[in-house]
């Protein structure tokens, strides 16, 4: 026997991995990356569920012309943790009579306004307009008639909503002013229905 087969002989003599245990390691890789994926989705999706955006369903026909019935909308609920609630802006909040439900109404006073609704047109009173002036509505609402007769002044953090269907709409001509701690976020996002899908912009007002 030559010295290369005796040292040839002279190995360990290993058993090759059988087929039962390379498929429980393929189990255990699979099961380790599905952890680490599921995870990393929560990690993104809880926070940009709970903090950032959150899906809104439209009931009924108070935002009329510009949200109907039956759509779904992506509310943006961080800017006003940055930024102020500015007039135009159609928001989300808890109804003050029943916190446990949410209604959808467009802000028309700002903390500190006086307003008053005559004769279908909304008169506001600010520090930048002490002389008032009348609310121009008609980018949104063409030929709006708002019905009333109302005055108020806003406290330091309420707010004046109204439905953009002014003749159907429970807002704060019935139930007052809102609190800021009551707003969810603002109107983002339209996804539903696809031939009306939108983003939402802040109306600019000529006042």
């Amino acid at each position: 026997m030559s010295f290369i087969e005796k040292l040839d002989n002279s190995q360990p003599n290993f058993e090759p991995e059988t087929e039962k245990e390379a498929l429980l390691d393929q189990i255990k890789e699979f099961v380790w990356e599905t952890i680490k994926v599921v995870v990393f989705s929560l990690v993104i999706i809880i926070p940009v569920r709970y903090f950032l955006i959150q899906p809104f369903y439209v009931k009924g026909a108070s935002m009329e012309p510009n949200y109907f019935d039956h759509e779904y909308l992506v509310i943006d609920e961080i800017s006003y943790r940055l930024g102020e609630i500015e007039r135009g802006d159609v928001v989300v909040f808890k109804y003050p009579n029943d916190p446990s439900q949410y209604f959808i109404k467009r802000v028309i006073g700002l903390p500190a306004e006086t307003l008053k609704i005559q004769d279908g047109k909304i008169h506001i009173t600010n520090a930048a307009h002490p002389e008032g002036f009348i609310l121009d509505e008609n980018h949104y609402l063409p030929n709006i008639y708002t019905q009333g007769q109302d005055e108020i002044t806003l406290g330091t953090a309420e707010y004046f909503v109204l439905g953009d269907n002014r003749a159907s709409s429970l807002d704060s001509r019935v139930f007052g002013s809102i609190s800021r701690s009551a707003i969810v976020g603002r109107t983002w996002l339209r996804g539903w229905p696809i031939n009306r899908a939108q983003v939402f912009k802040t109306p600019a007002y000529q006042n």
